[in-house]
């Protein structure tokens, strides 16, 4: 191939990405604009005009899915040596080659779920922990991690990030870090964070390391740049040097990670912090019809942050957008399915189908709903597709069965004679579980016929080393049915139909998120939603959770934007006229404000005290002295820390609403049934000005009685 070759079909900002293979450059690539054809081409005519060598490129991305795709694109112009890998495969494959000169030994075993260490930490300080918070906690680590803190360093900087994780404060949080470290030190086990900050260590502290490193990549690529965190942006900087030769691509509007310490930060100062960088914009979007572009444009351009791109469709004009309102979940969920049903006979593949949602709890009355209708899904974002077991037992039968494969039977016949070990079937289940597992057998036996079709001598050792390719890129078969993801679980796929279900303010934007950036993050994961459609794109919201409940949400307020696009009607009218069907307005959820100057409050902890952070505290000092007294000597007793008792947040919440009896305590956040009949008698008591040293006698007996 040659360097014109390369480039040959590519549009004129794309040609500019690929043409230009040395130096900083920026790309600033909106959704369905071709960013992973530029840079793929880029690394192309690098290699083919002798600017790279294959093996001193370094392509880096998030996903092993997005990693196999640029690996299988690469092969396809003739790169099979250029190595394109996530963070953590990058990372990894260092840590192995160098542990054993730096430390000595193998390295430790990476772990796969913090779960039981956390619940183990949690056990040595005696707390209580469920399933939901023990997820929590573990998320927070690794927020933490990938900011590059350390237990001594959280509180304060989660304390300014506003971050509250399970009812514990932040000093709580970062003593149960810390004991986390301890237990998993004690296992010998590491978790996926230390393999980067381990290996960024091994570059900060070692000079033969890091020269090594710089000796055999060159020239980077970094993908979804916008997700970058701290600790990855650390690594990538370290790989690099002090030389230049990296390529970034993002885009600012598909920033929906924050949660997770990403920052689009790195992209916006990229040009500032690398002398001569070239910013390219890609905005010919070659994904979806202008009809669905005209909306998600004017979705993110009602963005309070703003300066984002206009997407400009170069596809043919489609149907129109649809907005259906529903009277609860149940009817929301069942109107999905028969207009999918009439998606399905107008010709469109269930492949090419897809519902999304902002939460997995979602999922459930859709799932019932189409399998109410005869309609087979699969729900994407679970288990991995070569780690299910049918899958695994499957191909374990294969490879035994590889070595006797004499050519007398047809591939695809004699795969599907091999699986039914696995649970294969010439009849089709209708439904559940045993459905999912036939499909998944099902796609292997798919793979099998289109190796056949592509090489008519294909037998099955040949298919061996097609699955084991396609389990190193995780490039899983396709298997025929309509898809539910999340939002999140959908970044980076597209389909022909899109069905975004929940349209209501409550889920877009979800009541939980806190604050005006939280607010436009929502509206970025509205918009990657939006524009995973190709052709069709129906909107849906309920009035009602339950049927036969009271009409209390409205259409989601990211739609006001929609006003003109949307049938004609702008959804704020919509929503007003037909709320309740009786020609009655459904009043939005009201913000919680600060009960001293009235500012809304976005924390979790200012919610729970009623006052924001700004404004002086309302209780009697000297009652909340004698509250603090009291909860040190019950831990005390008890020897658990604090916070165990009641957190610093509902302490507070206590001593400013100075509650007299028990239903005016119960009402705090952080109080209760077991707590308040524990200790709700002695707080009360010390509201009333009893000795504190009563009140810890007080709790202690209730506590032996429990």
């Amino acid at each position: 191939m040659t360097p014109d070759e390369v480039l040959h079909g590519l549009d004129p900002e794309q040609r500019i990405v690929a043409s230009n293979p040395l130096g900083p450059m920026c790309v600033l690539a909106g959704a369905g604009t071709g960013k992973t054809r530029a840079i793929t081409h880029r690394i192309a005519y690098g290699v083919h005009c002798g600017a790279y060598q294959p093996q001193r490129v370094l392509a880096v991305t998030f996903t092993a899915r997005a990693a196999g795709e640029m690996r299988t694109r690469l092969r396809g112009l003739g790169l099979d040596k250029v190595q394109a890998r996530t963070f953590h495969a990058a990372s990894l494959r260092q840590l192995g080659y160098f542990w054993p000169k730096v430390i000595g030994g193998a390295p430790p075993q990476i772990m796969g779920q913090k779960a039981p260490v956390i619940g183990e930490a949690g056990a040595r300080l005696r707390l209580q922990l469920d399933r939901v918070a023990i997820r929590d906690i573990a998320s927070e680590i690794e927020w933490a991690k990938v900011g590059m803190l350390t237990p001594e360093t959280y509180a304060r900087h989660a304390a300014m990030a506003g971050r509250n994780v399970a009812d514990l404060d932040h000093i709580a949080m970062a003593r149960l870090w810390e004991m986390y470290e301890d237990v998993k030190s004690g296992r010998h086990v590491i978790d996926f964070e230390d393999v980067l900050l381990l290996m960024a260590g091994f570059l900060v502290e070692r000079d033969d390391v890091a020269r090594a490193v710089r000796e055999q990549y060159r020239h980077f690529v970094v993908d979804e740049y916008q997700d970058v965190n701290r600790v990855q942006q650390t690594l990538l900087d370290l790989w690099v040097g002090d030389r230049s030769d990296v390529c970034v691509v993002g885009d600012p509007a598909q920033t929906i990670y924050s949660f997770t310490g990403a920052s689009p930060r790195h992209l916006r100062e990229f040009a500032t912090k690398h002398a001569g960088a070239q910013t390219v914009r890609l905005v010919r979007n070659y994904r979806s019809t202008p009809q669905v572009l005209q909306l998600a444009n004017a979705v993110l351009g009602a963005a309070k942050d703003g300066g984002y791109a206009q997407l400009q469709a170069q596809s043919d004009d489609g149907p129109a957008v649809e907005l259906h309102q529903f009277a609860d979940d149940v009817a929301e969920a069942s109107g999905i399915a028969q207009r999918i049903k009439t998606l399905l006979a107008q010709g469109v593949p269930p492949s090419e189908i897809a519902v999304l949602y902002r939460i997995n709890a979602q999922s459930e009355p859709l799932e019932q709903a189409l399998a109410e209708a005869g309609i087979n899904y699969l729900v994407r974002g679970g288990e991995r597709f070569f780690r299910r077991d049918e899958v695994k037992r499957a191909v374990v039968l294969l490879r035994g069965a590889a070595r006797s494969d004499d050519g007398s039977a047809p591939l695809g016949a004699l795969v599907r004679d091999v699986i039914t070990a696995a649970g294969w079937s010439p009849q089709r289940p209708t439904g559940g579980a045993l459905l999912e597992r036939w499909q998944s057998l099902e796609a292997l036996a798919t793979v099998a016929d289109d190796l056949v079709t592509a090489n008519p001598q294909a037998r099955l050792p040949d298919l061996i080393v097609e699955l084991d390719r396609r389990m190193a890129e995780q490039h899983a078969p396709s298997v025929e049915g309509v898809t539910l993801a999340s939002l999140h679980a959908a970044k980076g796929l597209e389909w022909d139909a899109v069905v975004l279900a929940g349209c209501s303010d409550g889920l877009l934007p979800l009541s939980h998120a806190e604050g005006p950036e939280a607010i436009e993050e929502e509206r970025r994961l509205t918009y990657v939603g939006l524009t995973r459609a190709r052709k069709h794109l129906v909107l849906t919201w309920a009035q009602a959770r339950q049927p036969g409940g009271k009409p209390t949400r409205s259409v989601s307020r990211f739609l006001h934007a929609a006003d003109g696009i949307l049938d004609g009607v702008a959804p704020r009218q919509r929503s007003e006229k037909r709320s309740t069907g009786r020609g009655k307005k459904v009043e939005r959820a009201k913000l919680v404000r600060c009960r001293t100057c009235a500012k809304d409050l976005y924390t979790a902890a200012e919610r729970k005290i009623g006052r924001c952070s700004d404004c002086p505290p309302t209780y009697d000092e000297q009652t909340f002295e004698a509250l603090r007294t009291w909860r040190k000597g019950v831990a005390d007793r008890q020897r658990v820390p604090a916070f165990v008792v009641f957190t610093d947040a509902t302490l507070i919440a206590i001593a400013e609403r100075g509650p007299v009896d028990e239903s005016g305590l119960v009402g705090v956040s952080g109080v209760g049934a077991r707590k308040l009949k524990v200790y709700g008698p002695s707080v009360l008591g010390v509201l009333r000005g009893e000795p504190a040293d009563d009140m810890i006698e007080k709790s202690c007996a209730a506590m032996e009685s429990d």
